[in-house]
């Protein structure tokens, strides 16, 4: 009977960390019928964890979960000959999950880092902000004022989050500068045949600072 042999691939990681974030979100809505917008800026600010489970060759990989407090919405640009602005604030609670593969040093010095994976938002609050002299939307752009007024029909958002990232790892934790983006699958508004969108999902850039501290660290001398 022949013998099989079995060769161990990966390392196995037991690394557990926590920590806090903060950062500025960029955001606009993907509108249909078209609404022409600028990307409207905001702070955050979140907690984050992280499990490293395997290092397979030179990859590292892990979980990261993390819980945000953003601040997403739109800002029009309005180009009717008023002097019109208006802005609107969407607070939301995040929660993405992402797969994160990491090259570099696990310990002492930097890493590069690729993450991706699924992210589910709630609907808190929202606050408008209406400018100008004189309220007058009778010549917006293909009489689309719709959105005026209206709170969202689905508080519940979902969508697909990827980033690219570096790491500094020392003795007192994790240090990350992250870049993110995120593409909404889910319409804010009713997108059926009665409702007035076909489309309404939030499109979002982020840029964040992370600082992780362990809480429980794989042993091993040839660690670095």
């Amino acid at each position: 009977m022949p013998s099989m042999t079995c060769a161990q691939v990966g390392e196995h990681r037991h690394d557990f960390s926590l920590g806090f974030m903060g950062g500025y979100t960029m955001n606009k809505m993907d509108f249909v019928p078209k609404i022409k917008q600028s990307m409207k800026g905001s702070p955050m600010v979140g907690f984050a964890s992280r499990y490293v489970c395997e290092k397979y060759f030179t990859t590292i990989c892990a979980v990261e979960l993390e819980l945000q407090y953003n601040n997403l919405g739109w800002k029009e640009v309005i180009e009717d000959g008023s002097d019109n602005t208006y802005k609107r604030d969407w607070y939301f609670i995040e929660m993405p999950i992402l797969m994160q593969m990491g090259w570099g040093r696990e310990r002492k010095g930097l890493k590069f880092l690729f993450e991706a994976g699924p992210q589910v938002g709630l609907y808190l609050s929202g606050k408008e902000h209406r400018g100008g002299a004189e309220w007058n939307t009778s010549n917006r752009p293909n009489g689309v004022v719709y959105q005026y007024g209206k709170d969202p029909d689905r508080k519940f958002d979902y969508g697909i989050a990827a980033g690219l990232g570096l790491e500094f790892s020392s003795p007192v934790g994790h240090f990350l500068l992250q870049g993110r983006y995120y593409y909404g699958l889910s319409d804010m508004f009713d997108n059926s045949k009665r409702g007035d969108f076909g489309r309404s999902a939030n499109q979002t850039v982020l840029v964040k600072m992370t600082y992780l501290f362990d809480i429980i660290r794989t042993k091993g001398d040839n660690i670095k």
